[in-house]
């Protein structure tokens, strides 16, 4: 199953690192993110990729036709430093297509961007590409095929310490602690079935563009 992995964002929300750093590629450890995130879908054996660039698409470009299988792999070094012979590989097995999909492009907009690249798929995977999981994504992939839906997206409980105030006229009437209201946001792993782009549209037409939910880029 193809997978597409939504990596065009400004990424507001990680500025403060570095200007220059699409959030994808903030590392962790010794590979970015979107290594991390692609690793996960290849161990269930999803391993062809589709990247919607955009906002300094060019590094991710460069890191990968500049990988280093070294940095994460061992490997022999003979000859006085001549010769390297690794002992395994990460990404041997990998078809990345990458796309220009716009700088200030909307998550439905970069999926109908790629649309032509999922032609015959009669299912997919989508992703934000700057957030990590355990869950065991054969079991979404299931429940989807189990409901006969169009979409499936993964839901989680939000770590956090402020609280949601309600108010009426200026007078605070209640607030919760977040952590226990119950409230889920959206955790960005997505399952699609190909007739979603049935219900999507180019910018401009009778029928809009899907809008990126909240929590996307």
């Amino acid at each position: 199953m193809k997978v597409v992995l939504f990596c065009g964002g400004l990424g507001m929300r990680l500025r403060e690192y570095a200007e220059n750093v699409p959030k994808p590629m903030v590392p962790l450890g010794y590979r970015p993110i979107i290594w991390h995130l692609m690793k996960y879908y290849a161990h269930f054996g999803h391993r062809d990729f589709i990247l919607c660039l955009g906002h300094r698409g060019d590094t991710i470009k460069e890191y990968f036709l500049n990988y280093e299988e070294t940095v994460s792999n061992d490997f022999v070094l003979s000859e006085g430093g001549r010769k390297r012979e690794l002992l395994n590989s990460d990404i041997h097995d990998w078809k990345i297509t990458f796309v220009e999909t716009g700088l200030n492009t909307n998550i439905g907009e970069r999926l109908w961007a790629v649309r032509k690249h999922l032609t015959g798929e009669e299912m997919f995977l989508a992703n934000y590409a700057d957030g990590l999981t355990d869950l065991p994504l054969p079991a979404q992939i299931d429940d989807l095929n189990e409901r006969g839906k169009l979409a499936s997206f993964l839901c989680v409980k939000p770590n956090l310490s402020y609280h949601f105030v309600s108010s009426q006229n200026g007078i605070v009437t209640s607030f919760r602690d977040i952590a226990q209201s119950g409230l889920r946001v959206n955790g960005g792993f997505f399952v699609f079935r190909a007739g979603i782009f049935d219900y999507m549209r180019p910018r401009g037409t009778r029928r809009r563009a899907i809008p990126a939910p909240h929590g996307g880029e």
